[in-house]
């Protein structure tokens, strides 16, 4: 590509970037003149509001005479709050994660039998179609799995016999099926990487249809297919509270905003799943665990407080990590004073994590979380509330499962899509009109000049 663009009359690749810089720069003072919310956020960092919804409440501040108050976060899923499903299945000592599933798509908790029904009817449907992962997954394998998972989504559409009808019976059965081929997906795009790209070997196991969601991966992504129930317990929690963030989340918006168009489910997905892929989205627990490498490496006693609030203080200065400026785990969108999936996560994470000798590792990112506030005020100057989110332990949750980072975006997917599945059908039945937001133009009016008169 570089050579073809080199031989071009205009010169190099260099220079075709600098022509483009010359004739597109827009000034950050327009964004302000025409009080365009740039990220639809308002001034005050809140979401613009752009829809309703019955699948999720994402609560972390209050409006107190036009301020904004800071609270302890809350997670609803369909006016229930995750703490109380979370602590309802451990208190029961059984798996979530096809309750809530349950729970998003139909709008209440399932009985005892349709709750069974369902997870048999979810094993059921794991598998993949005849020969899909020769055809589809090993004759065009991808170093990442994001990317494989999203064309794989595509090419289920060929396996539909009426991909394209939006009727609500069809979504319903759609969503379900790729619901339950998700995981499978996943680790077979995972065995292909390995085999292609790590020239290691891969490995596909036999589906077991009577395990939960959570145990399928571990059976199915492990050599020797073995786990304890506390592993499994623990990816099921995992899965429950990823399931879903409301509407605003950028995947889910992505998933609402390609339905409004009336186009298939297998495209709808496909698109969530790529705006997942992006660091700023479902990739940061990624980036929380290279950070932590980082602060390994950066800091002599793990146990000084002093000494890991300089390093710190040089990550926000961009004199350390990746140069980002940023510490990553650390704040949120909605959330200001907790996120309350990392508090869920880090308080059912410390017992595996001394059990596979991860624990000094877990207390030190708990560091990182109890220092980050006072040194983000010391070095920014200003009085914003700065919490863990989610990402600050969901990448050492699957570390401490031996789950490779490959897989710690593309288990967020498998997580999300019911999420995702819900706010498509809402958005087929309530929403009725295309999304189309407003963007100013501010280019200047030009004369065309004929081919022969340009200089």
């Amino acid at each position: 590509m570089e050579e073809y663009l080199s031989s071009m009359p205009t010169g190099s690749l260099k220079n075709l970037c600098d022509e483009f810089k010359k004739y597109n720069h827009i000034s950050p003072d327009l964004f302000e003149a025409y009080h365009v919310k740039r990220g639809l956020r308002n001034s005050d960092g809140t979401g613009v509001m752009a829809g309703l919804t019955l699948i999720c409440n994402v609560h972390g501040y209050l409006i107190n005479e036009g301020e904004k108050m800071p609270i302890d976060g809350e997670l609803i899923y369909r006016g229930i709050n995750i703490k109380d499903l979370v602590a309802g299945c451990q208190n029961e000592n059984r798996f979530g994660f096809e309750e809530v599933v349950w729970l998003l798509l139909f709008g209440s908790l399932p009985n005892q039998n349709q709750l069974e029904s369902f997870k048999t009817l979810l094993g059921q449907m794991r598998e993949l179609p005849d020969y899909f992962t020769e055809d589809v997954l090993m004759k065009a394998p991808s170093p990442n799995i994001m990317n494989k998972m999203g064309r794989a989504v595509l090419a289920l559409y060929s396996y539909d016999k009426n991909p394209e009808d939006c009727d609500i019976e069809n979504v319903l059965v759609q969503s379900i099926r790729l619901i339950a081929k998700m995981p499978t997906l996943m680790v077979h795009a995972y065995q292909v990487k390995r085999r292609n790209f790590d020239h290691e070997s891969m490995f596909f196991h036999p589906l077991e249809p009577r395990h939960s969601t959570a145990e399928s991966i571990l059976a199915t992504m492990r050599p020797d297919k073995k786990f304890t129930d506390e592993e499994a317990k623990l990816l099921d929690l995992c899965l429950m509270l990823h399931a879903e963030h409301g509407g605003g989340n950028n995947s889910t918006f992505c998933c609402r905003a390609l339905s409004s168009t009336g186009t298939d489910t297998y495209s709808a997905i496909s698109g969530a799943i790529g705006s997942l892929k992006g660091p700023r989205h479902g990739g940061a627990n990624i980036k929380v665990m290279e950070m932590l490498d980082y602060v390994k490496e950066g800091v002599k006693n793990w146990d000084d407080d002093d000494e890991i609030s300089e390093f710190l203080a040089k990550l926000l200065n961009k004199e350390a990590g990746d140069h980002s400026g940023l510490i990553y785990g650390m704040g949120h969108a909605v959330y200001t004073i907790s996120d309350p999936r990392a508090v869920i996560l880090k308080k059912n994470a410390s017992r595996l994590a001394e059990k596979s000798g991860l624990l000094a590792e877990f207390k030190l990112l708990e560091s990182v979380e109890r220092l980050t506030p006072s040194v983000f005020a010391k070095v920014k100057g200003n009085g914003k509330n700065v919490c863990a989110n989610v990402d600050m332990y969901s990448g050492m949750v699957y570390k401490i499962l031996g789950i490779p980072p490959d897989l710690f975006t593309p288990l967020f997917a498998v997580a999300r899509i019911p999420g995702w599945c819900a706010h498509r059908i809402e958005e087929i039945t309530t929403g009725n009109r295309i999304m189309r937001p407003a963007y100013k133009a501010v280019s200047s009016p030009l004369e065309y000049i004929p081919l022969t008169e340009r200089e």
